[in-house]
């Protein structure tokens, strides 16, 4: 299986509701490093897995949506508690949207997983991996 990774950073503030978060669920900031993988069997008929390039404009676009926000007053998290884990899925829905959209590429169609991890320090990161139809 090939891989392409990409990264970059988003900084947001929110909170949670339930006595499982104790203190975070007051108002608090969090800065994630992002990572999403890409993966495919086979590379594309240029030999790559995805345009790097696109891939991180794409990644980049999506982490504006949510940078320097709080997540409680957007209306997309109203009632949800943004976790580090529903983030992974979020951006990895955004992403996912952005390859059927061919923003990726014209060979993007032929990736068969995308993996998005968000690590919250260098001790404790979440994601979500999925197919790709």
């Amino acid at each position: 299986m090939y891989k392409v990774r990409v990264r970059d950073r988003v900084m947001i503030a929110h909170s949670f509701r339930g006595e499982v978060f104790g203190p975070a669920q007051r108002l608090h900031g969090a800065t994630y490093l992002v990572d999403v993988e890409f993966r495919r069997p086979e590379l594309d008929p240029d030999g790559i897995v995805v345009d790097i390039g696109r891939a991180h404009e794409v990644l980049a676009e999506t982490l504006r949506a949510i940078a320097f926000r709080n997540l409680d007053e957007m209306p997309e998290f109203a009632g949800v508690n943004t976790t580090t884990e529903y983030l992974a899925r979020w951006i990895w829905e955004t992403i996912r949207a952005a390859i059927r959209e061919g923003r990726l590429g014209p060979h993007a169609g032929g990736l068969v997983s995308l993996e998005v991890e968000l690590a919250e320090s260098d001790v404790a990161w979440a994601a979500f991996e999925g197919p790709l139809p």
